[in-house]
């Protein structure tokens, strides 16, 4: 039997890792600029076409590399950066895994053009799908030039499934804000089809905050200094009253190192508790400073997941520093008592300002007035009333039996309109949900919370308020699915204000919001105005809403059209729905059940939540 196993050729090899490290055009950017800080550059400029299809260039003024460097370092795993395996755990730079340039350039078309510090010749080399075309003699400034063109032109899957250039771009703006506040002190410009997007100057961290989001956020920074054997945290947390639902800030930096980590933000949010609502969310910015041999950056390809051998007490220093900084330089607003030159208000005094009774009207009292005498009244010719007594008791019952006779009538109606009579005819996609009564379910209700109703297999347990949701989304997503949908104008225009990657997105998916009843315009910059939504919306958080959308498309899977329909539907349906602890009529129960079981997918939410549960009689049986 002749052997399976093969060697894989470094082509194959190199663009299985690209798949883990090169994503998209911000990748890209990611891994060329950090290894231009790697080299010590201080200024570094991206030009992009395209939002990186085309080009991709990446400027710097570090170290440069020689000749034979160049060449080397597009093999896999050739680095600079670490010798051994323990070098892993004392790392003082952002690469270390010899990966992205082999990665790089097994999925695009690259030329680097560098000169060593120091030397008076360069070099320039040409390599595509990771073959080397040539190499040969160049003089260029001290530095790296590197030209990424036609990212993934030889892996088509891949490029299908980048998105539309201005959703590419603001991927590339989100990176690029993350480098540029983990090195403060480097020069960054960032150009895309030869318009400028980012001119940042070297400066401090709080300076660099306000270069890329502007001068009103030094507004509500509060700085924020830790200083322990296990970690050292400076950098900025934001008031409370600065907190929002949406857009909101937030970055961890550890050695000059981007990182997620989730179990540090709920440190964060700890101390705000009280002091924001749960819905809202703080802006922070910190950097931690640990030693290297405690931390691993060598989970993810990213690297922006990293384990840390002391979370627990970094948690709780985090904790505590961010308390003592809210308590330090919060400043409550104090009521001012001065007086001078205040104008005299009046006080109330009971003597002198006793009401004259000169001037008080005469009331003229009928003791013997019974208003609960029931009276017919006529007006005489003379203009005199005439008042005839009659039996009050009599005419309440009458009215009273009018009042069911109606309430009767308009329940019955209700129910007919709704077509209830008959759901066991109905083919369902689970035969079990065949209610056995269909003139009378017999619901309860439970908790306030589940909908309980006999069905021909046993019981059909429904959770009323992703029942409700489920109806909900159905509806609205067939009303924004129609050709045109209704536009409803708002008394007053709402002031949205973005980011520029958020900016960016909303131009991209300008024209779909327009097809889906949003009116929406400009105003420059990154502010826009909302002056109509979709008819149906009225009453919800509509920034909030656009934001939610933004952020969907930026994350994306299906077209933009019906991820904006989808996500629309939803939250209106979210916000709208029954809530939990509601108590729920007879009728109520049964015209949710009834609106549940017509739709095709009763049985699970949009995004895959349980919504109906069945209790067997066998189950039951079981039981006893």
């Amino acid at each position: 039997m002749s052997d399976v196993i093969k060697l894989l050729p470094d082509s194959v090899a190199n663009q299985i890792a690209a798949g883990e490290v090169i994503q998209r055009p911000a990748s890209v950017i990611k891994e060329l600029v950090e290894n231009s800080i790697d080299a010590h550059a201080d200024d570094i400029t991206i030009i992009l076409k395209e939002a990186g299809r085309t080009l991709i260039q990446v400027v710097d003024n570090g170290d440069g590399m020689s000749d034979t460097d160049a060449r080397l370092a597009f093999e896999r795993h050739s680095t600079s950066k670490i010798r051994n395996a323990s070098d892993l755990f004392a790392l003082h730079t952002m690469g270390f895994r010899g990966e992205a340039l082999a990665s790089i350039a097994a999925v695009s078309q690259l030329e680097l053009r560098t000169t060593k510090k120091g030397s008076e010749m360069g070099t320039h080399i040409t390599i595509s799908g990771s073959k080397c075309e040539s190499q040969e003699a160049d003089v260029c400034p001290a530095g790296c030039n590197f030209m990424v063109k036609n990212l993934f032109f030889n892996v088509p899957a891949r490029r299908k499934f980048l998105k539309s250039p201005k959703i590419e771009l603001a991927n590339i703006v989100k990176e690029f804000e993350r480098l540029a506040l983990v090195n403060p002190t480097v020069e960054f410009s960032l150009y895309n089809n030869d318009s400028i997007l980012y001119k940042l100057q070297s400066g401090n961290i709080k300076q660099r905050i306000m270069q890329l989001f502007g001068n009103k956020i030094e507004e509500q920074l509060i700085p924020i200094s830790i200083d322990t054997t296990i970690v050292r945290i400076e950098g900025f947390i934001s008031k409370p009253e600065n907190a929002r639902k949406r857009n909101f800030l937030q970055y961890f930096f550890v050695n000059g190192r981007y990182m997620r980590h989730p179990y540090f933000h709920k440190a964060v949010l700890s101390g705000y508790e009280q002091l924001i609502p749960e819905s809202m969310q703080p802006n922070y910015f910190l950097y931690f400073s640990v030693d290297p041999e405690t931390i691993d950056v060598n989970i993810h390809p990213t690297k922006t997941e990293i384990k840390f051998e002391n979370e627990l007490p970094i948690w709780q220093i985090l904790s505590a520093a961010t308390k003592e900084s809210l308590g330090r330089f919060s400043v409550v607003p104090s009521i001012d008592f001065d007086t001078d030159d205040a104008p005299d208000i009046p006080v109330f005094h009971i003597e002198r300002d006793k009401p004259s009774q000169v001037d008080s009207p005469k009331i003229d009292i009928d003791a013997s007035y019974n208003p609960f005498d029931s009276v017919k009244s006529s007006m005489g010719t003379s203009g005199n009333y005439s008042f005839h007594k009659v039996d009050p008791v009599v005419d309440w019952e009458k009215l009273y039996e009018r009042f069911e006779s109606s309430k009767k009538s308009s329940v019955d109606n209700m129910i007919d309109e709704m077509q209830l009579d008959d759901f066991s005819n109905r083919s369902l996609p689970d035969n079990s949900l065949q209610l056995s009564d269909t003139n009378n379910t017999d619901c309860l209700q439970i908790q306030n919370k589940y909908i309980v109703s006999q069905i021909k297999s046993g019981l059909m347990i429904v959770d009323q308020h992703r029942a409700h949701v489920k109806v909900l989304y159905e509806k609205f997503l067939k009303q924004l699915s129609g050709r045109s949908s209704i536009s409803q104008r708002i008394m007053f225009p709402e002031m949205l204000q973005l980011s520029v990657s958020q900016g960016i997105a909303l131009e991209d998916i300008h024209e779909e919001l327009e097809n889906v009843g949003f009116d929406i315009s400009n105003l420059g910059g990154n502010d826009w105005s909302i002056n109509g939504v979709p008819a149906g919306v009225e009453g919800i958080d509509i920034k909030d809403l656009l934001l939610q959308v933004i952020d969907s498309v930026c994350e994306g899977g299906k077209s933009i059209s019906d991820r904006i329909k989808e996500h629309i539907a939803q939250v209106i349906a979210e916000k709208a729905a029954i809530p939990y602890g509601k108590q729920l009529s007879p009728q109520e129960m049964d015209t949710l059940l009834g609106n549940l079981l017509q739709l095709e997918a009763p049985n699970y939410t949009q995004d895959g939540k349980t919504v109906i549960n069945i209790l067997t009689i066998d189950s039951i049986n079981k039981m006893f």
